[in-house]
């Protein structure tokens, strides 16, 4: 089966069960995770995969809850995800995403910033979030007997937190520490000059997720608040949960917490459009960005128009990535690194967002080996794009996204970021065989193609570091 061209192996039922109520488990390849209202337009879904049961749910206010029972594990990973991200500040809240982060930890009305972090230590459990320019979650790995506990305090701090003025000010502090080490680091630099250069100066996707010493000590406490009651809602709340897990009482707590929260739990909500729903695709206009700095290497990218988040031709371009720059067996490293000792680390990659995405290669050389560098990397991206790539290349690419798939997606922390990720950034879930399906169906031309309509596309360099 070439990618793209899979179809559902489950079809939805005629009638849908009632919120919380489980249907005969079915196999599946991919579903799409529908958004109506409570109980109704398939929003109910029953799955079954490699011994795994994955339910699904749409509750009263639009909150989704998506679960996974895997059998013989005692840990539980729960997470609390919402589709809002740096890309969604408004002028004024730049940083207000990360900031919450940060803040979320600190208060409710019933537990103070000790109150959380000792409700983790004692359970064994730990905690963490992540801020994204596209989503953000709060999450909990622990013991399987003191997962609702850890589900109340996540629900807890995303629904009630106070974001007390003391408490704005000390994070405000510890933020622009928090910057100040990524400003002193060029690999942190660097990685933001390329997300300029890629998706443009002073826009959503080009701005630092963190925002910047500027913004992070100007933003007021009432901007971050206001943007913490705009964005984070029932109807923007995804619950995610796999591991040791039941999904009935997942979502019996999630209600009683919302409840208790006095969040919306109108039967006839349903959950706010996803991102890739409303968000067109914008062809990037890449631009050139040097930023001389004291260092002993310059870190150098080239970047130009990638492809969105639901690109069908996501399984070709991993395969492409792999193949180029993804191993110690692929082109840029036996070129650049082993054949002529220009570079420590070379690879390829791919940033994907909603309507938007950029393909870039990256080498740290010797200031004076930059040009070479450049040409080398350039030179092998478009041989491969002109000639194509072998079957033990294939073979090599496959194998190593296999295992990166499959050992990379074991555990239920992996297991959760997954259906939280399905949820909130795709809309569709796809089993592991039907992932692995994919990725087998990737062609050699499939390769080949996405290579040659990448060195079509405008290129741009990015240079930082002492620039000869």
């Amino acid at each position: 089966m070439r990618a793209g061209s899979a179809r559902q192996a489950a079809s939805q039922p005629s009638s849908t069960p009632a919120t919380g109520q489980s249907s005969s488990p079915t196999d599946y390849a991919e579903m799409e995770l529908g958004r109506g209202r409570p109980g109704r337009d398939g929003t109910e879904l029953t799955l079954h995969d490699d011994g795994a049961l994955t339910r699904r749910s749409v509750l009263p206010g639009g909150v989704r809850v998506i679960t996974e029972s895997v059998p013989g594990l005692r840990s539980a990973s729960i997470g609390m995800w919402f589709g809002v991200g740096s890309r969604d500040e408004v002028p004024g809240q730049e940083g207000s995403t990360h900031f919450l982060e940060h803040l979320l930890f600190k208060g409710t009305a019933t537990r103070d910033a000790h109150d959380i972090a000792e409700a983790f230590d004692m359970i064994g459990g730990e905690s963490n979030a992540a801020t994204s320019k596209e989503h953000t979650s709060y999450y909990a790995r622990v013991l399987a007997p003191d997962g609702m506990q850890a589900l109340d305090v996540l629900a807890d701090m995303v629904t009630s937190s106070l974001l007390e003025p003391t408490d704005v000010e000390t994070e405000r502090g510890v933020i622009v520490s928090e910057l100040a080490d990524a400003a002193d680091d060029p690999a942190d630099v660097a990685q933001e000059a390329f997300a300029r250069a890629a998706f443009g100066e002073d826009t959503p996707l080009g701005r630092p997720i963190g925002g910047t010493n500027e913004t992070v000590t100007a933003v007021p406490r009432d901007a971050v608040w206001e943007h913490y009651k705009r964005t984070y809602a029932s109807d923007t709340l995804v619950v995610a949960a796999a591991g040791a897990v039941d999904h009935d009482e997942v979502c019996e707590r999630v209600l009683a917490d919302m409840a208790a929260a006095g969040w919306d739990a109108s039967p006839d909500a349903v959950p706010r459009e996803r991102r890739f729903e409303v968000e067109p695709f914008a062809p990037l206009d890449v631009h050139d960005i040097t930023v001389p700095r004291e260092s002993e290497q310059t870190h150098l990218y080239l970047t130009c128009q990638g492809i969105a988040v639901r690109d069908e031709r996501r399984w070709a371009m991993s395969v492409l990535t792999t193949i180029l720059g993804g191993g110690m067996s692929s082109r840029l490293f036996q070129e650049v690194r082993e054949k002529r000792g220009l570079a420590y680390t070379t690879y390829a990659f791919d940033t994907s967002y909603a309507g938007a995405g950029a393909f870039g290669l990256y080498a740290g050389c010797a200031p004076g080996d930059v040009d070479e560098v450049c040409a080398v990397m350039i030179g092998e991206f478009e041989k491969l794009a002109e000639h194509g790539v072998t079957e033990r290349e294939m073979m090599r690419a496959r194998g190593q996204l296999r295992g990166a798939m499959v050992l990379g997606g074991e555990d239920s922390l992996a297991r959760m970021g997954r259906l939280g990720r399905a949820e909130v950034v795709t809309g569709r879930l796809r089993s592991m065989e039907d992932n692995l399906r994919r990725l087998e169906a990737v062609t050699p031309e499939e390769v080949r193609e996405m290579a040659a309509w990448l060195v079509e596309q405008k290129r741009a360099r990015i240079l930082v570091g002492p620039v000869d």
